[in-house]
């Protein structure tokens, strides 16, 4: 095998990570209504199951970058793998609401650290010049995740199953056992071994695999940026004055992933087009649209990122959000807009989110730290991630019931306004760059 198939290979195994994230995510949504009625749960309580994973996400986030760093990033993802299949056995074996809560917090947990280790792991083991494509195939999963759990919903849900929510529920199994197999044919990450177990041999030889042209480089780029550290990693050092920029940079292209009202508009981009007078039957229609847009889009965004690099990038999906959300903004705003507009104006939300953001940012702050700090950076900026996600989401309906939803969208709107100025003013590129090469510039 090639360098560069090899490379390759590594890649989208550890991205399969994205997946398993995408999937989980989504597949609940063609279970939930059933599992109120089966168990007989209150609102509050039907909530609170729902929500498990969701709340395992945000630890999972927090910490997933501990045992990376303790452990080693391959051993991780295969725990990742093996959380993802015990979760999703339990969740379809539940015998009451207690265990099902408890196996969705566990797939929670798995999405959360995969959101820190696998494109980590991915941007210290890829050569530089593909190292974008590599990484944001993470999100491509993502989104083709999220996509096939709604095709294997719709299959499972029209072939007239017994209790079939526990089958959709349980089908994950299968990609995360295949997952789990794949993973014992990837190698460690070569930076971290020369990181934390200071082993260059090994890290020589599976550098000669996938970046046979970079190896030197690469080896004494890493000793060079160890010898400056004079530490290890930790959440406390990613604070101190030397690293705070970097660490801040993380927090915010994360914040403004999030504000940008993304999983606002896809927990509840029904609702949003029945509060525009859509029907139902429209509404549900247009909401598989996004999941198509957004599929489509995310491959323009795999091609173009080590092509025309990071920021631009950013520039193009900024500028695309301000101005879909400002349609969206005035269509329910302004005079005499027909509501079959909505749609369109969404797509082109999604698509700027997809070409943009959703690109870049896994890749973006898995360059960003030097190779000690990467674990706990990276998570850091998967949790700010995870836990806007989750107030967001919280607090969306009831401010689209109180203000409308054309208040919240001109809110959203204004923010990528800011986002584009910081895109402007401090975001810096990365593109072509080796991981030692980022750091020495922006330290």
């Amino acid at each position: 095998m090639s360098s560069k198939n090899y490379a390759f290979f590594v890649s989208i195994t550890a991205a399969l990570g994205g997946f398993l994230f995408g999937f989980d995510t989504a597949v609940i949504s063609g279970a939930e209504r059933a599992i109120q009625e089966v168990w007989k749960l209150s609102d509050w309580m039907h909530g609170l199951a729902i929500a498990s994973a969701l709340y395992g996400t945000v630890i999972g986030a927090l910490f997933g970058g501990v045992p990376a760093d303790k452990f080693g990033r391959q051993k991780s993802l295969l725990w990742i793998g093996l959380f993802y299949l015990i979760s999703a056995v339990g969740s379809g074996l539940a015998w009451d609401v207690t265990s099902f809560t408890v196996f969705r917090f566990l797939g929670g947990l798995g999405v959360g650290a995969s959101s820190v280790v696998a494109p980590m792991y991915i941007s210290e083991i890829a050569p530089a010049k593909n190292r974008g494509l590599l990484v944001a195939l993470y999100q491509f999963n993502i989104v083709f995740g999220i996509v096939m759990a709604y095709v294997s919903n719709y299959l499972i849900g029209t072939a007239e199953l017994a209790q079939d929510w526990r089958w959709m529920l349980a089908a994950e199994a299968l990609p995360a056992l295949i997952y789990s197999i794949l993973i014992f044919r990837i190698p460690e990450s070569p930076r971290w071994l020369i990181g934390i177990r200071n082993d260059e041999q090994q890290a020589r030889e599976i550098l000669t695999k996938t970046d046979p042209e970079g190896v030197d480089e690469a080896i004494r780029l890493a000793l060079e940026e160890e010898k400056k550290m004079h530490q290890k990693g930790s959440f406390s050092a990613i604070f101190e004055k030397r690293f705070l920029p970097t660490t801040i940079m993380a927090i915010m292209i994360a914040f403004f992933n999030q504000v940008s009202g993304i999983n606002a508009i896809i927990y509840f981009a029904p609702r949003v087009f029945e509060m525009a007078g859509i029907s139902t039957e429209s509404a549900l229609i247009s909401t598989i649209g996004i999941g198509v847009v957004n599929l489509l889009a995310t491959f323009v965004g795999l091609y173009l990122i080590d092509r025309i690099g990071r920021k631009k990038l950013m520039y193009i999906g900024s500028v695309g959000y301000i101005i879909s959300l400002s349609l969206m903004a005035y269509n329910f705003l302004g005079p005499g807009i027909p509501s079959f507009w909505l749609p369109i104006f969404v797509f082109g939300f999604i698509a700027s989110h997809a070409v943009g953001q959703g690109a870049v940012i896994w890749v973006f702050i898995s360059e960003m730290f030097p190779n000690d700090l990467r674990a706990y950076g990276q998570s850091i900026g998967s949790f700010t991630h995870w836990i806007l996600a989750a107030i967001i989401a919280n607090v969306f309906p009831f401010f689209a019931n109180q203000f409308g939803p054309g208040y919240i969208f001109l809110f959203f709107a204004f923010m990528m306004i800011l986002q584009l100025l910081w895109v402007k003013f401090k975001m810096p590129e990365t593109k072509g760059r080796s991981l030692e090469e980022i750091h020495q510039n922006i330290h």
